[in-house]
């Protein structure tokens, strides 16, 4: 006998049109008005985690490759991509929506937690720029952005089931509430990473911190809220998942101090003296001591070797000094040691010094071995100090004031420095000279990058000035940190507004017997850096940097 089809009634598991049973309401431990709060609320925090892991890989990319435009368009554009990716394979995951954001949310603590760590790690014992970093950084840095990007993105479809399992509304209203609270959280995330976590944690501990805020936050809510959801095993097996991501990530919390300094001993040897992460950039001291030269790193790279200093800062000064030089402006050069060659010329009455860090020059002022490789500039009356950027401080500089304008600034290859190589920028430095006054510029090595220090000596004459490249040779092999490793030399440009041809390349006093330069070899340089011209560059601007 056949028996009669029966319906069942509208709305019901196995009804037409109603969803199936696994996407029924979720037995909540709360009213599940309370039960959508708490989701959101996990959004929110899930949200601003997945912000600072980006920002992180972001930071310490630019850290330790320098060029943070493509770090950043890198680290970005992949996480995107994977995060398409990671929300299109987690469909297959719905069915077990709560389960698989408790695992997904343990995975994604722990990978994105450790990623700076591990990227520092790779840095600092494969051989720094050479060896097995030069090769495979940018690979790992991928390999990150790809991992985390799919975790990131596979938690949407899986939140937006569970946001529906405890209230059902329409479609468009779930996804503007997850939304909503995602982008709230990714704001907080945003400003959290370079305000809070960056200057007080510095990248590896923050790292490590959201990881454990983050597999807190998704243990709460699947063992908390939707633990009904799971069987006993399950939920075993996550509790013990999320203890052991915790405790890795608190373990690597606690060593981190010792880990720091050993992987900074294995980039920077084993006499470092100072290492602060100022609100600006990460300060390294090293040496100082009978036998062991001074060696000063900012972000990882060598910016004053005990070696070789002196030839440096002698190239960049003096030649700028033949002539009227009683008013003396440096931008950059927190260090002291540029107003240390300038204060050695008579007749000299003022040196303002222009940086951005003042923690640089705190350490310039207080460090022992710092403050008498610069003669104690700072303790000089006639220098004075601003603390601010040199592109701004120049917009407001009273006109036709120096004689001599200094720019001791990082390379143009750094992202951070291009605008300080910029036509603009060279228009401001033009206008604050006297009439007869010279601008020199540190414009990067010549051999190893031509075309950015053409580029530079063109940008300098698209600005009205009259330009004398030069370089100096003999830059020490024991510079092995940084984007210039193999580069043998400075390049410097000399410029004056007037007369209507180059200034001289002279050295307008006397040679000091400590000094290592001298005229016969800043005329060969300048002669032979003419050879290494490269034609057919442009200048380079705020809104269209070349370099």
């Amino acid at each position: 006998m056949i028996e009669p089809h029966v319906s069942a009634p509208p709305g019901a598991p196995g009804a037409p049109g109603a969803p199936p049973s696994w996407r029924g309401p979720a037995r909540l431990p709360v009213r599940p008005d309370t039960g959508r709060l708490l989701v959101l609320a996990c959004v929110f925090v899930c949200a601003a985690c997945g912000l600072v892991y980006e920002l992180e890989l972001v930071a310490i990319a630019s850290y330790l490759m320098g060029d943070s435009v493509t770090q950043a368009s890198v680290v970005l554009s992949v996480m995107v991509f994977a995060m398409g990716l990671g929300s299109l394979a987690a469909k297959r995951l719905r069915r077990f929506a709560a389960a698989g954001f408790g695992a997904l949310e343990a995975t994604l603590a722990l990978v994105g937690g450790s990623s700076a760590m591990a990227l520092y790690a790779v840095f600092a014992w494969t051989g720094g720029w050479g060896g097995l970093w030069a090769e495979g950084s940018r690979i790992m840095l991928v390999a990150f952005s790809l991992a985390i990007g799919l975790l990131i993105g596979a938690e949407v479809p899986l939140l937006m089931e569970l946001i529906q399992r405890v209230r059902r509304q329409d479609a468009g209203g779930a996804v503007a509430d997850l939304f909503a609270a995602d982008y709230v959280g990714a704001l907080v995330g945003g400003l959290a990473f370079p305000f809070l976590l960056l200057p007080f944690l510095g990248q590896l501990t923050s790292s490590l911190l959201t990881g454990g805020v983050n597999v807190m936050a998704g243990a709460a809510l699947v063992l908390g809220l939707f633990r009904r959801d799971l069987s006993c095993r399950a939920r075993c097996l996550l509790l013990v998942a999320n203890i052991t991501v915790l405790g890795v990530l608190a373990s690597a919390a606690v060593l981190v101090d010792d880990f720091e300094r050993a992987a900074r001993q294995a980039v920077y040897g084993d006499d470092v003296r100072v290492a602060v992460q100022t609100g600006v950039q990460r300060i390294v001291l090293t040496g100082g001591t009978a036998g062991h030269p001074l060696d000063l790193y900012l972000d990882g790279r060598l910016r004053v070797g005990g070696y070789d200093e002196r030839r440096y800062h002698e190239a960049l000064v003096h030649p700028a000094m033949n002539g009227p030089h009683a008013r003396v402006l440096i931008l950059g050069g927190g260090d002291g040691l540029a107003a240390r060659e300038a204060l050695t010329h008579p007749g000299v009455r003022r040196v303002d010094i222009v940086d951005l860090d003042p923690g640089l020059v705190r350490l310039a002022r207080t460090d022992p071995a710092l403050s008498h490789l610069n003669d104690h500039a700072y303790g000089d009356p006639r220098v004075h100090v601003s603390t601010a950027d040199a592109f701004q401080w120049l917009r407001g500089a009273p006109p036709a004031t120096y004689d001599v304008v200094v720019a001791d600034l990082p390379d143009p290859g750094i992202t951070a420095s291009t605008k300080l190589y910029s036509q603009e920028f060279y228009g401001l430095a033009r206008r604050a000279l006297a009439p007869g006054g010279r601008l020199v510029v540190h414009a990067g090595p010549v051999t190893t990058r031509p075309r950015v220090f053409w580029t530079a000596e063109a940008t300098m004459r698209a600005a009205g000035l009259h330009t004398a490249p030069y370089r100096v040779t003999g830059r020490d092999p024991a510079f092995t940190t940084g984007p210039d490793h193999t580069a043998g030399d400075w390049g410097f440009v000399l410029a004056t507004a007037t007369p209507a041809s180059a200034p001289p390349l002279r050295l307008d006093h006397t040679e000091h017997p400590l000094h290592t330069l001298t005229q016969s070899t800043l005329t060969a340089d300048a002669r032979a850096v003419q050879g290494t011209r490269v034609a057919g560059v442009s200048a380079s601007t705020l809104v269209h940097p070349r370099y």
